[in-house]
């Protein structure tokens, strides 16, 4: 086992429990742990687009003045988005649909990158894009497939009121792409900016933002689908 495996096993079997604690636990609790990690997503942002405006990609097109006001405008937008979207549908599916549905839709996002990665690594093929070469076709089927798995799950452990239809399937389908195209997003942006990983607080995994890409995205989506379909 590679050291950076080994890392990331740890660190995965501590961030395991302390997730179920901050959902499970007082409203309050939740609410300025998922704070606090808007804030720290809003930090590695931060480092990320100078990064990315000093890169080889902006620095012909980007004069001072270009680059302040790019810079601000993307770390407002970032804000916005964080705090006004991420962090406010969280506390509400949260608060409305509860920490098991909370965790179930988490649950989505984390198996839709757990099945792209060890579909990935085991039968391989064709490269998806150049944006990230190392996620292939397969991987992406397999995210597919193992989206399903938490319905299953909850299906037969009966933790929510969920029957196993095409409804639900469509559901679990739509999380995992939401969840796939904000990584790729991230990725994109990465690239870039020529970076590998947007933080080193998470051993192995590299920042917040790099761990939560595709949540962040699928999340809100998840609450617009509950709410308006």
């Amino acid at each position: 086992m590679s050291q950076n495996l080994l890392k990331r096993l740890i660190t995965s079997i501590i961030l395991l429990p302390l997730l179920i604690f901050i959902n499970f636990s007082h409203q309050y609790i939740f609410i300025l742990s998922i704070l606090i990690i808007g804030l720290i997503i809003c930090v590695e942002a931060n480092s990320l687009f100078s990064k990315l405006l000093t890169s080889k990609f902006s620095k012909k097109n980007l004069s001072i003045n270009n680059f302040n006001i790019n810079f601000i405008l993307l770390n407002i937008t970032t804000f916005i988005y964080t705090f006004f979207i991420f962090c406010y549908l969280s506390y509400e599916i949260h608060r409305s649909e509860g920490p098991i549905f909370f965790l179930y839709v988490i649950s989505v996002c984390f198996f839709t990158d757990i099945g792209g990665y060890i579909f990935g690594k085991i039968i391989g093929g064709k490269k998806l894009s150049k944006i990230s070469p190392n996620k292939t076709i397969s991987g992406t089927i397999g995210s597919f497939i193992s989206s399903i798995i938490p319905l299953i799950i909850v299906l037969n452990f009966n933790y929510l009121d969920l029957k196993f239809n095409i409804t639900n399937t469509i559901f679990c389908l739509l999380i995992s792409l939401i969840s796939q195209l904000g990584d790729l997003f991230i990725s994109f942006i990465k690239r870039k900016a020529n970076i590998k990983d947007t933080g080193n607080l998470l051993p192995g995994h590299g920042g917040i933002l790099d761990r939560v890409d595709g949540i962040i995205f699928a999340v809100p989506f998840s609450y617009l689908l509950l709410r308006f379909i």
